[in-house]
């Protein structure tokens, strides 16, 4: 356990960033499953909706460092693949 009134903040700062961030790669993972839900649905319009409001969601979880680069092109190109294979 933290000794000094330091590493005592220091423990409380990191667990509120653990928590804030577990709460937006939550946020990532809820859009992720909507456009999921879109296309089992069947629905094209729908899920390009989905799909189009998930995209800056992820570019911007990117940004903030919640998760990889690779990983958000990965969840991407995956899920514009499935769009794209429903449309067509």
């Amino acid at each position: 356990m933290a000794n000094s009134p330091q590493a005592k903040k220091r423990a409380k700062q990191a667990e509120k960033r653990r928590q804030h961030n577990a709460s937006l790669r939550s946020t990532v993972r809820t859009y992720i499953k909507k456009v999921n839900a879109a296309i089992e649905s069947g629905n094209v319009e729908t899920a390009k909706v989905a799909f189009d409001t998930a995209v800056p969601v992820i570019d911007a979880m990117v940004n903030k460092g919640i998760i990889h680069k690779n990983k958000a092109a990965r969840h991407k190109s995956r899920l514009n693949a499935k769009v794209k294979a429903l449309a067509a």
